[in-house]
């Protein structure tokens, strides 16, 4: 089974480069965020016609998470999950948590800790949050596979972010004990960062279960390279 994480950032604008992507990768799962449509707007038809049921939840805005009183409801919604997970589940059953966490939780997870300190997405309380979720009994199912830095799943669009490898890695897919076992193969779809249609800001992560699925070059080979010149320039 192929498991995937991705945030669209607007599956209206992004409907295109998720047919082509599902078609690429063909994961079982795709746990897709943003898709800033209500539920009466999605295009299941479109997605049932690619051999896939579509489950929505949605309001059709966009939602944050920098400006202070986000922030707070972000913190609070980590107490929730984490009492959900204490109340309602145990780390001996098969469980899979995925999504856009908006939290990197070491400083490996971010292309330079001096100048991400303090902001965002790396603040000790957002870090404890997640840790806690990782402390009931989850595992991080990428780093299962992948221990190096510099593998991100987010890069601002702005200022060529995306090719000097400026990035963070804040989508996740957690996984209890008995998943993590059978976890054989974790990627981070750099290739679908880019060209057109206009990709997301965002990259799709991927876990495969008991056997790999179907290939795909996910880009990383060489791009170590190539970003550490565009840096130097």
């Amino acid at each position: 089974m192929r498991i995937a994480t991705w945030n669209v950032n607007s599956l209206k604008a992004r409907l295109e480069k998720v047919g082509w992507w599902l078609e690429r990768a063909k994961p079982d799962v795709l746990l897709m965020q943003e898709t800033k449509l209500a539920d009466d707007d999605v295009p299941a038809d479109v997605f049932r016609a690619a051999g896939y049921e579509l489950a929505h939840h949605g309001e059709g805005r966009w939602n944050g998470v920098a400006g202070s009183p986000f922030y707070a409801a972000k913190l609070v919604w980590y107490e929730r999950l984490a009492r959900w997970l204490s109340e309602a589940r145990h780390p001996t059953e098969p469980l899979v948590v995925g999504g856009d966490f908006n939290v990197a939780p070491e400083d490996a997870d971010v292309w330079d800790p001096t100048a991400c300190h303090g902001g965002t997405h790396v603040s000790p309380p957002e870090r404890a949050a997640f840790a806690r979720l990782c402390g009931w009994g989850l595992l991080d199912a990428y780093r299962l596979h992948h221990p190096e830095p510099g593998r991100y799943t987010w890069w601002d669009y702005r200022a060529g972010n995306f090719h000097k490898n400026f990035g963070m890695r804040i989508d996740h897919l957690l996984v209890s004990p008995p998943v993590g076992k059978r976890v054989v193969a974790a990627e981070i779809d750099r290739e679908a960062r880019k060209g057109k249609p206009v990709p997301s800001d965002h990259a799709p992560l991927v876990i495969d279960l008991d056997q790999p699925g179907h290939a795909f070059d996910a880009g990383w080979t060489g791009a170590d390279a190539r970003t550490a010149a565009r840096r130097a320039r």
